[in-house]
């Protein structure tokens, strides 16, 4: 009787283990896809701040007036 109760109960406790080594790569897969979509929101977001500096430096160079001073006075 002791025996199948202690047999019973390993059963169980190796059931749970199982079932928390698969909850524990699900979450490991979990984390890898959110962190690779962190990774690649974090690249567009960069990509869309160099092409906004780069139009706003061109068109920085488009308003630029020319100097109304002659080119010997200029520095």
């Amino acid at each position: 009787m002791v025996k199948l109760v202690k047999s019973r109960a390993e059963e169980q406790f190796a059931a749970t283990q199982k079932k928390d080594k698969q909850a524990f790569k699900g979450m490991n897969k979990a984390g890898r896809e959110r962190a690779k979509h962190v990774a690649s929101l974090e690249a567009l977001r960069l990509a869309k701040e160099a092409a906004d500096k780069e139009a706003a430096e061109k068109a920085a160079a488009k308003n630029k007036k020319p100097s109304r001073l002659p080119p010997a006075h200029r520095r």
